[in-house]
């Protein structure tokens, strides 16, 4: 998790049964509450590898479970990762599930590696049969979890390991829910009418996914365009024309201007607290005013704020919630066509995108789409980017009748040595099965166009988000 939102805060509760608590005095390896915080110490040291965890030590009585929640409460965790550590009275566990708030829980059995004793027969050993318990007492909870039927629930079974590997990803979507319930997105200039499909509902985006939403205007922005210093613009423009190639067409003037339009869109968006910015760069208006679609987020120097287009509030949440989770460059993309033949399809998309990753191919490039347009710079410049090879999640969110959807699925992206479609940012991608069945699977799930493209496969944190945010799910 990046530095810039720290590590998960994690609440732990180990629970223990009191009867057994002071067991095994005078035996070989101590009595039973000496073992169980020997193996309490190495889950929270597993823990804190991720996370920041706050821990009173094991619930045994009531108080200890008041005390623990109230612990969770004051640190405003983001997650409860609890574990029965052998059979217990559960009166602590169902007081905690009735009383804790809607928070994300985990719920863990974790099995020994090793059982830790051949019989019962001796003390010692004995206390070790009833230390080893942990799966009378995971069955005994599993029937208070049904009854109380808790939201934002997940349970993981294994070995620590495995337990730890799965809790470090909820850990993560968990912290993921708690930043997009303070991030700011920004929609400018508002809704996309050509798309329809794309439109969320604003009311249901706050309450159901998290951000708040900001409306900002094309005036704004030229206001903004305006206040721009003329030496940013010249450091920004001179850093641009140093490090990529630009094509002999290319308009210096308009150059400038789309870099001048590019600084005032994240300059607008800081001054408006915002953390993502909906740009819908085919309205009308912002062509006429502006004159352009500008083509230099992020700009060089800066990552603070994201910009994608068209209007899409779903997608600018997909790509959102990759980049807090992977802190890598994602890209905002639309699938073109399927080239049958070679079974890949070609994706990609016109007008603001991430072009900072140095593994990708960067040319400036005049925007061909509106060079005839008649509108003050048509054919304004843009960073046209190819994207680099490798494994990349595909990642889709919308919203259906109030009801949000999440589709995943990781794909390839092949080598290619040029760029091959003028005008958009873009690259060939192969799918894990075959390519028509990949899109049919999209197609009979209901989803648009756009998607979030980001680096390794992050399809297992897409599953635990959609199933923490009750949003429908499809994994391809």
């Amino acid at each position: 998790m990046d530095d810039k939102y720290g590590k998960p805060r994690m609440g732990m509760l180990l629970i223990s049964p009191p009867r057994f608590r002071n067991l095994g005095a005078g035996t070989e390896h101590g009595q039973y509450y000496v073992r169980k915080n020997i193996e309490a110490e190495r889950i929270v040291n597993k823990a804190s590898a991720f996370a920041d965890v706050i821990y009173n030590g094991i619930v045994y009585e009531r108080d200890d479970v008041k005390a623990a929640m109230k612990s969770f409460y004051n640190a405003d965790v983001d997650l409860v990762f609890a574990c029965f550590m052998s059979w217990a009275d559960d009166f602590a566990w169902i007081r905690f599930l009735r009383d804790m708030y809607n928070i994300p829980i985990i719920f863990a059995f974790i099995v020994r590696d090793k059982l830790g004793f051949e019989d019962s027969i001796s003390e010692d050993d004995f206390i070790e049969f009833l230390s080893a318990g942990s799966l009378v007492g995971s069955l005994e909870a599993s029937g208070s979890i049904k009854r109380f039927q808790r939201p934002m629930f997940h349970i993981v079974t294994g070995t620590l390991d495995n337990v730890m590997e799965e809790t470090k990803a909820y850990s993560y979507v968990s912290k993921l829910r708690s930043i997009l319930k303070t991030s700011v997105f920004g929609l400018l200039p508002s809704y996309n009418e050509v798309m329809w499909s794309t439109y969320v509902d604003p009311y249901n985006f706050f309450m159901k996914a998290g951000p708040e939403l900001r409306f900002l205007s094309v005036c704004s922005l030229e206001e903004e365009c305006e206040s721009i210093r003329k030496e940013e613009i010249e450091k920004v423009l001179k850093e641009i024309m140093s490090r990529y190639q630009i094509d002999e067409s290319v308009d210096i003037d308009k150059l400038t201007v789309s870099v001048q339009a590019s600084l005032a869109l994240e300059s607008l968006a800081r001054k408006n607290n915002i953390d993502m910015l909906v740009l819908n760069d085919i309205d009308p208006v912002l062509l006429r005013r502006i004159g352009l679609r500008p083509g230099f987020t992020p700009c060089p120097g800066t990552k603070d704020i994201m910009v994608v287009p068209e209007g899409d509030l779903g997608c600018a949440l997909a790509c959102y919630s990759l980049k807090v989770l992977s802190r890598e460059h994602v890209n905002f993309i639309e699938p073109f066509h399927i080239d049958k033949i070679n079974g890949v399809f070609a994706a990609g998309h016109a007008g603001p995108n991430d072009y900072t990753d140095p593994k990708g191919r960067v040319k400036i490039s005049r925007d061909v789409r509106f060079e005839k347009s008649g509108y003050k710079h048509a054919g304004a410049p843009f960073a046209w980017y190819l994207i680099p090879p490798g494994e990349k999640t595909m990642v889709h969110i919308s919203e259906c009748n109030g009801q949000f959807k999440l589709a995943c699925g990781v794909v390839d992206a092949l080598y290619s040595e040029q760029h091959f479609l003028a005008g958009y940012s873009h690259g060939i991608f192969k799918s894990r099965i075959p390519v028509e069945e990949f899109f049919h699977k999209l197609i009979e799930f209901g989803v648009t166009q756009h998607y979030a493209l980001v680096p390794g496969d992050y399809t297992k944190e897409m599953e635990l988000f959609a199933h923490l945010m009750n949003f429908d799910f499809l994994k391809i």
